[in-house]
């Protein structure tokens, strides 16, 4: 399925003092609403994996931010205090606060996506900062996907997820899926738990990503509202 000729798309430098975000925002025309991806440790806003599903959010009329959590000069990696997601999730909150804000227009303002309800995307460890976040100020965030997501890093936050999450692991991904299992037990929102048949943690078989992709832009067009 080609993508729509109307598609406008930006590279923006979000703000999240004390550094900037390098990001890519690309909106379709009539988009119903904004999903922000939030990638796992060691990856960025390049990630091919995302990059994948989040042309098949666009296809479905759903708008996507893709920017990296760390700027360019920031360690990464094995250093537990840059990456540990819960003070990754106040970074997300800010370019969250930001979009509803100033819409994340580009320098020529064309494009304003402050109306548009917000989804997050978070792969791996990304998925536990996006339930930190959706956990903190659940009034931001109208739907989550984690995709093969590490929800046990922030066992604290679980309890306080409103948004209706969707919870995506590989059937060969044996301990992230039992990792899964305990959370959807925590959760108190909706949500359900898909296993993908075939797929292991970086969902690189044929066919994998795809199923990925289908079943997250269902999960966002039933559940973001304007």
């Amino acid at each position: 399925m080609a993508l729509s000729p109307g598609l406008s798309s930006f590279d923006l430098v979000l703000p999240a003092p004390p550094v900037a975000l390098a990001a890519q925002l690309s909106v379709p025309p009539g988009a119903s609403g904004l999903v922000v991806f939030v990638h796992g440790s060691g990856s960025n806003r390049l990630s091919p994996r995302n990059l994948a599903v989040a042309e098949g959010l666009l296809q479905g009329g759903l708008a996507t931010l893709l920017f990296d959590l760390h700027a360019a000069a920031e360690p990464t990696g094995g250093d537990g205090q840059a990456d540990d997601p819960m003070l990754l999730s106040q970074r997300l909150l800010m370019v969250l606060r930001h979009l509803k804000r100033a819409g994340g227009c580009s320098d020529g303002g064309s494009v304003d996506v402050s109306s548009l309800p917000l989804g997050l995307f978070g792969a791996s460890s990304g998925a536990a900062v996006a339930l930190a976040a959706a956990a903190e100020q659940p009034e931001l965030v109208g739907a989550i996907v984690s995709r093969g997501g590490r929800p046990d890093l922030v066992v604290g936050a679980l309890g306080g997820v409103r948004a209706p999450t969707l919870l995506l692991v590989g059937s060969h991904d044996v301990d992230v899926l039992e990792l899964n299992c305990w959370a959807s037990a925590q959760l108190q929102c909706r949500h359900e738990l898909r296993v993908v048949p075939g797929a292991g943690h970086l969902f690189a078989e044929p066919g994998a990503l795809d199923c990925v992709a289908r079943w997250s832009r269902l999960w966002f067009l039933e559940h973001l509202r304007s």
